[in-house]
């Protein structure tokens, strides 16, 4: 039987370089929606939903049947929109397995004894190499490490939703010094992405844009493996730590990075609103030191 290839459909956030996907069974019209985005103005405290609302209005305008709402990790740069969408539509989320070891890695940087360490905040926790559906497009799930404990890939189909492990070719991979994050690891999650196919499709969680050109999201295995900058610099492990660490100690941390986590680490739950009606962040002091500050070092 020919297997089924999903439509995939790519929403960009010029607000945190973000992608966003819907990923389609075109026999079924059942879909996943894919690190989906909450909006948040960091200067107002502002949330809003256009993003999200904008990807439930394709699903509305597609005819599709959300089946599962997917996080690759705790995102560091925006909200995670899950819980928002689950309220919409029904569907359950999921998140790979080792995000109760992020959990307890932030519950001691925010000083959170009270918050659950084991998951809970998710439908489903997918273990690496697990099998999913998405309609009748068979899938998988890699776990690849390195970014966060906690990323996975979703192989779906022919196509592979790689978060922030490999970017475009263009602009390399990504960096690995947040708490928990590995360069070693990084490697190794990246050289079981590319011993895929070729011809699969690579489906990247942000771009930058470099040079100003027009965003873009999809590459394939082959042609990472012939053009990703950082990957043809370096043909061994420990070339590619060597560059991967040096690059990072030139990045300021993302500047949403101790907002979002104590949000993406409980599914997108916004925290409680207080007595006066107002939900509140806590932003721990001193708690990331040693990053380049910006404006102190190249972006």
């Amino acid at each position: 039987m020919t297997p089924v290839i999903p439509a995939v459909t790519a929403f960009f956030d010029p607000r945190t370089f973000s992608l966003q996907y819907v990923a389609a069974c075109p026999r079924t019209k059942r879909c996943a929606i894919i690190d989906p985005v909450l909006d948040f103005d960091e200067k107002s405290g502002s949330t809003g939903t256009a993003n999200a609302d904008a990807i439930l209005a394709f699903v509305a305008r597609e005819g599709l049947t959300v089946e599962w709402i997917l996080d690759t990790h705790p995102h560091a740069d925006h909200f995670s929109a899950a819980r928002y969408l689950q309220e919409k539509t029904g569907a359950p989320t999921a998140i790979g397995e080792k995000v109760v070891e992020v959990q307890k890695l932030w519950a001691g940087i925010y000083n959170w004894p009270s918050l659950p360490v084991d998951g809970s905040q998710w439908d489903k926790l997918f273990a690496d190499g697990e099998t999913l559906r998405v309609g009748e497009v068979e899938g998988h799930v890699l776990f690849s490490p390195g970014h966060t404990l906690a990323s996975v890939t979703y192989v779906l189909g022919d196509a592979a939703f790689v978060h922030d492990t490999l970017f475009m070719p263009d602009s390399g991979t990504a960096r690995a010094d947040f708490p928990g994050g590995s360069a070693v690891d990084l490697w190794r999650s990246i050289q079981r992405i590319l011993a895929l196919p070729d011809t699969t499709r690579l489906f990247t969680g942000h771009d930058y844009q470099p040079g100003g050109r027009e965003p873009r999201w999809e590459s394939t295995v082959a042609e990472q493996k012939a053009g990703n900058t950082h990957l043809t610099k370096a043909r061994s492990e420990a070339e590619f730590v060597a560059i991967r660490s040096a690059r990072d100690r030139t990045l300021a941390m993302p500047k949403l990075i101790l907002s979002a986590l104590q949000i993406n680490i409980r599914g997108g739950r916004l925290p409680e609103p207080e007595n006066n009606g107002r939900r509140y962040l806590k932003i721990p002091m001193d708690a990331l030191r040693g990053a380049a500050r910006d404006g102190q070092a190249a972006p």
